[in-house]
């Protein structure tokens, strides 16, 4: 039985090896300027309004690249919204604790998000019009179930995303997007460290070019693998 197979965007299903550390498609992106400059708040521009600007194009840009693969994301294939060695399950506005698949996990995501950001009284269009006391604490609530979504999309379907060769743009979105809540302390850290393998070299400036094409390097597999944490 094979246990490897080229990196066409046919790899075995279980995704030990990480397969998107591979330099082969972490020196993929869209952009080749300083993500940095990008997310800075702008002096004449009020923090607020950038927060939800911001969000709000996440939120667009995250929702269309999981549509990308949202095929092959299904109750049987994604029994559990898993991202690396965690499960993560969904609490209502009760607080009660769902255990549910990865596509119901999103759309609770998406919908809930959808529902925020086109609220006139949080996220406010008309000039003039206040901003909530909680309208921080609803963009990093917002900024980590987003979080969610592209750590499976890179855990559970990298081999799609490379095979519709979209993995420039997944990569380019994550680099942006968690180069943005470290600037503005909107995610925790121990909410993001299971990526943060990904995220230092994502995040790093882009590599130049190369001149000629170089053999893909695999990082070493973390030995906690059996290790499951749940939130």
């Amino acid at each position: 039985m094979k246990s490897k197979t080229k990196p066409n965007g046919k790899k075995p299903p279980a995704e030990e090896k990480k397969q998107y550390l591979e330099a082969e498609f972490t020196k993929v992106r869209v952009v080749d300027f300083d993500l940095k400059e990008l997310v800075i708040l702008p002096r004449e521009i009020d923090l607020n309004e950038w927060l939800a600007s911001n969000t709000t194009t996440f939120f667009n840009l995250i929702n269309l690249q999981y549509s990308t693969i949202s095929e092959f994301c299904t109750g049987d294939t994604c029994q559990a919204m898993t991202a690396c060695n965690t499960i993560y399950y969904w609490y209502d506005e009760r607080g009660k604790k769902t255990k549910c698949t990865a596509p119901q996990y999103v759309d609770f995501v998406m919908s809930l998000v959808q529902k925020l950001v086109t609220d006139d009284d949080i996220f406010p269009t008309k000039y003039g019009k206040e901003f909530p006391n909680a309208f921080e604490s609803l963009v990093k609530k917002i900024c980590r179930y987003l979080f969610h979504v592209l750590a499976h999309l890179f855990w559970a379907h990298f081999k799609e995303t490379v095979a519709l060769d979209l993995q420039g743009h997944l990569n380019t979105l994550y680099a942006h997007f968690i180069v943005f809540i470290r600037e503005f302390n909107l995610v925790d850290p121990k909410e993001t460290c299971i990526m943060d393998d990904l995220s230092e070299i994502l995040c790093a400036p882009a590599p130049p070019a190369p001149a000629a094409p170089s053999s893909p390097t695999s990082a070493p597999s973390p030995s906690s693998h059996n290790h499951v944490t749940e939130r």
